[in-house]
């Protein structure tokens, strides 16, 4: 089972409002707290380039 890391941008509390990533043997794991069941498998450099487009105006 994962060990699954709250994002720091989600605020305090148990919300159900978070982003939460984990990692496997080789991928990164990545899902919305309200929706545990739905998991996205991600490589690193594939997050990697996800958060270069979310932060370049």
């Amino acid at each position: 089972m994962p060990d699954w890391q709250k994002s720091s941008f989600s605020g305090g509390g148990d919300g159900n409002e978070c982003i939460e990533l984990a990692r496997d043997e080789s991928n990164l794991l990545l899902r919305e707290s309200d929706d545990p069941d739905h998991i996205l498998t991600l490589a690193p450099q594939a997050l990697a380039a996800l958060l270069r487009e979310l932060v370049t105006p």
